[in-house]
């Protein structure tokens, strides 16, 4: 077997390989094999450009976990966690490694998932494609020279996008799949060439295995102030949590993953991964200087004959992506990690107008909204929708979690209990009334949130004056220095009163439906909820 690098044995993973193999390749080596086999092109300023074809996004009805002795008791079952026999995932693998095995070229990244050394994971990406070892080396965080001679995988993904399953012979959906085989630390892809599903079964894999070491897996950025304040974000797609977190005033741990410890915040990651549809140069400088460098992945973003980038293109799909390293952002931590979080911030958009732009929250009240997940769909965004609609995703991740969300909520309240940060819930939805076309709302102004924020992060709410909210029971402050002291009372903003109190009741009850999912939680949980 020939390689360009540290010889390894692909065979230790059922893999029979004459070819080459190239592991942990340089960017420049990665750009020139993917230019060669017309893979990808190379943009003006030096990004990599890639098509990712029928596949534009994650493929969630196509992913598996394998139902085993060892960990079937803690899976959690169902839509997000479909079951995949162990005879289907060994005749899969099979077909998997023989089809790898068959190629001339594979490509192999060693990698840490994890920059507490404590808690990290030693993974390995074998992949048919120098797009994905690329994506995979940008993502995931590099070993050192002397790291990697002595390199012993812990997780493995054999990473096969051209090959389709059969799904009367292996028990898929379709030929798309993604199937982890928890006591393995295994993952199978094949049928789609979206380099996410790389990095988010990484992410499945440790919230699965990072609790049963004590450590909480979040799906939220992390920023770090001069006084060694962590604060960390949690929120779906569109509440804000990349783009409030990137304070130039404080470091960036991390856009996406973390895990919370003994010793505190570290990024899982090595790499950002985000959207560029609309990207701006005067909007958000450093993510666009970051997008336009060299050895930055961008999917789907239309690139025109001469080279040039169209970010406002969206006709490939919404969902364009760019993949760049950490330090790319001038202002991030290099070493990832950092103390115990002194703020943990919810973030929800919330297009019905009326959750307060900030609330503070029990330790009950926290469990409460992490389970939830919420944020909320405008009226006009999709075909059909004609109203606001709610969006409840558990822990606000619910797609990655391989475990019950109970399990989640339960150590975040440890973690709350043992080192009592302040909890806070932002509003970066809208205010003053729906969206349209059902009112005459407006998006909460962006200078509101971040003064708000700014003051919380920097203790300045500790001590002011509360109210307590009347449907939902959390704290509000009544006045802020440098905010408009109205937007404080949702139901003020509203030219009927009384329609926000319609409003306000048509929320609680959501909320209390979407919360019938979780029997578990515990009753001071299910009491923190909404009242109304």
């Amino acid at each position: 077997m020939a390689t360009t690098t540290t010889e390894i044995d692909l065979g230790e993973h059922g893999i029979t390989f004459g070819g080459t193999l190239h592991r942990n390749d340089t960017t420049s080596v990665l750009y020139e094999h993917a230019v060669k086999r017309d893979e990808a092109r190379i943009a003006e300023g030096g990004p990599f450009v890639v098509d990712t074809g029928l596949h534009t996004g994650r493929s969630p009805k196509d992913k598996f976990a394998v139902r085993e002795p060892e960990s079937e008791d803690r899976i959690w079952w169902g839509a997000v966690n479909k079951e995949l026999s162990i005879e289907h995932y060994e005749g899969l693998r099979a077909k998997v490694a023989d089809y790898l095995g068959g190629l001339d070229t594979l490509y192999a990244v060693d990698a840490f998932a994890g920059a507490d050394p404590q808690h990290r994971t030693s993974l390995r990406v074998v992949t048919s494609m120098p797009y994905h070892a690329l994506f995979s080396a940008t993502m995931f965080i590099a070993p050192t020279a002397g790291e990697l001679e002595d390199f012993r995988p812990e997780a493995v993904v054999l990473h096969a996008p051209a090959f389709e399953a059969d799904p009367e012979e292996d028990g898929t959906r379709r030929g798309t799949f993604v199937a982890f085989h928890p006591t393995r630390r295994e993952i199978l892809i094949g049928g789609t060439f979206y380099a996410g599903e790389i990095k988010k079964s990484i992410f499945t894999l440790l919230n699965d295995s990072l609790p049963l070491e004590g450590v909480l897996p979040m799906h939220c950025s992390a920023n770090v102030g001069a006084a060694a304040d962590v604060a960390i974000f949690f929120g779906l797609s569109g509440t804000g949590k990349t783009t409030l977190s990137a304070d130039p005033e404080r470091r960036l741990i991390g856009d996406d993953e973390h895990g919370w410890g003994d010793n505190g915040i570290f990024n899982f990651e090595g790499g950002c991964y985000a959207k560029t549809i609309n990207l701006s140069a005067e909007a958000e400088p450093e993510i666009f200087a970051a997008t336009n460098a060299f050895g930055t992945v961008l999917e789907n973003v239309v690139i025109d004959e001469d080279g040039r980038l169209d970010f406002d293109d969206d006709s490939k799909t919404e969902n364009t992506r760019a993949a760049y390293k950490l330090e790319q952002i001038p202002n991030a931590l290099p070493t990832k990690m950092a103390g115990h979080p002194r703020n943990v911030v919810f973030l929800a958009a919330d297009a019905f107008a009326v959750l307060p732009p900030i609330a503070r929250l029990s330790n009950a009240q926290a469990r409460y909204y992490f389970l939830s997940g919420y944020t909320s769909k405008l009226a006009g965004t999709e075909i059909g929708v004609t109203e606001p609609e709610p969006t409840f995703s558990a822990c606000f991740g619910s797609p990655f979690l391989p475990q019950r969300p109970a399990v989640y909520a339960r150590m975040l309240g440890a973690k709350l209990a043992e080192h009592r940060p302040s909890v806070w819930l932002v509003n970066t939805g809208w205010t003053g009334g729906p969206s349209a076309p059902l009112g005459d709302g407006h998006r909460m102004p962006i200078q509101a949130t971040r003064a708000l924020l700014h003051a919380a992060l920097a203790g300045r709410l500790d001590e002011v004056e509360y109210r307590i909210d009347e449907n939902f029971g959390f704290e509000v402050p009544l006045a802020v220095p440098g905010v408009d002291q109205a937007l404080l009372d949702p139901r003020s903003t509203w030219s009927d009163p009384v329609a926000y109190d319609e409003q306000a009741r048509r929320l609680a009850a959501m909320f209390r439906k979407n919360f019938e999912k979780f029997p578990d939680a515990g009753g001071d949980v299910v009491s923190a909820g909404p009242k109304a």
